[in-house]
């Protein structure tokens, strides 16, 4: 049967309304990233520059840990009750994030309460997004329809890209037009804050009004644990999960929340020159995602997660190399464009391929618990690792990590069946 223009236009309406809320959860939990460079200072006793960096790095990692936490507790959460009331549950956790962070003092003033408060809001924001990823990846995946699925799938991280894209763009806004360099460091850096948790009481509105999904609605009714159920009837997607996450979120990471601060910190440029080029290249990362997702509902999602897995092994060494010493905005750009567009043929698909490896009554659990394990051992780590091994001196190895970390993935892929043609939505479109 034919979709009506009617139903499509609730269809398109109900994938806008759930990707707004996307944007928002994730330009809140990028503002952190992007300000770390003026807000380190406040929160931490003085040391180097790096020394802070890591200190911030760390809770940033330490967010992560939460992540698993979300993508269980609204996972079940869901698959239980919808995915509707987990969309609007975990940005109204964002929110609260948000807004601890724009109002805790800073060390001078409280002493070890200061970083304690931003570690606690960080926690609130790692279970907000934990579940987010899970609830939204199912969310857009179950709406999007069996034809253009992979097309649709990928708005999730446009609007995550988007996400983060704004709050870069705040930071340049405030370095170019609004404020001095002291006063960034001084006050500036809280307004991101307030702005995230004001766009977040929005989206709760606006997801209020859109529809549940079908899958859901017609979704067996189980009791009892639903942990228990996906570990023991779906074990190998489970681990297929995490490993099919494992080297795309270290690159991902490496060349978006990390690339800021390794322009500054070891090719020597201005914060401003850096946040240019991040802003740059992350938009046309963006506008690759649908065209990716489409090309992956014609030819399938294998050959792009091969693609970026043998690319990505190949070129990560040489890129960041070249990253290191480079001195012009075209050249940096151009190299960092280079690595996002390998990195496309994972981060564009990677929410549908998982959806579509469990059936509705197990998915956003299934999507999110693994998913956010993976990302919290190696994507939330990935900043960290790399500013601990440029402290050690041997900066040049994180390089070799990350590739080898998508080479472990590449071998997922390789023994993965093509999720478009072995797809658990049959039956449900």
């Amino acid at each position: 049967m034919h979709n009506t223009p009617k139903t499509e236009w609730a269809r398109l309406k109900s994938i806008l309304g759930g990707s707004a809320g996307n944007l928002v959860e994730w330009y809140d939990w990028y503002t952190y990233s992007a300000f770390t460079l003026y807000f380190a200072p406040v929160f931490f006793p003085e040391s180097s520059p790096t020394a802070q960096l890591l200190n911030t790095a760390a809770i940033f990692a330490v967010g992560f840990l939460m992540r698993p936490v979300g993508g269980w507790c609204l996972g079940v959460f869901a698959d239980r009750y919808g995915r509707k009331a987990a969309l609007t549950f975990s940005v109204l956790l964002m929110c609260f994030g948000s807004l601890i962070i724009a109002c805790a003092p800073g060390y001078a003033t409280i002493g070890v309460g200061a970083p304690i408060l931003l570690l606690f809001a960080r926690l609130l924001q790692g279970l907000s997004v934990g579940g987010e990823y899970g609830a939204s990846a199912t969310y857009l995946s179950e709406m999007a329809g069996q034809k253009r699925r992979g097309f649709y799938s990928s708005f999730q991280y446009v609007t995550l890209i988007m996400g983060q894209l704004l709050a870069l763009a705040v930071l340049v806004v405030f370095q170019q037009f609004l404020l001095t360099e002291q006063q960034l460091h001084d006050w500036g850096w809280r307004i991101p804050f307030v702005i995230g948790a004001a766009l977040a009481v929005a989206v709760l509105f606006i997801r209020r009004h859109i529809e549940e999904t079908p899958s859901f609605q017609n979704a067996e009714k189980l009791a009892g644990s639903r942990v228990w159920r996906l570990l023991r009837h779906h074990p190998w997607e489970t681990l297929q999960v995490v490993g099919l996450t494992l080297g795309g979120t270290v690159a991902f990471y490496t060349y978006t929340t990390y690339m800021q601060k390794f322009m500054v910190n070891t090719s020597g440029w201005t914060k401003p020159q850096a946040t240019l080029v991040s802003a740059a290249t992350l938009f046309v990362f963006m506008c690759l995602q649908p065209l990716f997702g489409a090309l992956s509902d014609r030819v399938g999602r294998k050959p792009l997660l091969i693609g970026f897995g043998v690319l990505g092994m190949i070129a990560t060494v040489p890129i960041m190399t070249a990253l290191g010493s480079a001195t012009g905005f075209w050249q940096g750009f151009a190299l960092i464009l280079t690595a996002l567009i390998i990195v496309s043929g994972y981060t564009s698909i990677n929410a549908v391929v998982k959806a579509e490896l469990f059936p509705p009554h197990v998915r956003a659990l299934g999507v999110a618990l693994p998913y956010a394990l993976a990302v919290s051992l190696f994507g939330g780590t990935a900043e960290y690792v790399a500013l601990w091994l440029k402290q050690a001196g041997v900066e040049s190895a994180f390089f070799w990590y990350v590739s080898g970390c998508i080479g472990v993935s590449l071998l997922v892929y390789v023994f993965t069946r093509d999720t478009k043609h072995h797809s658990a939505f049959r039956g449900e479109d």
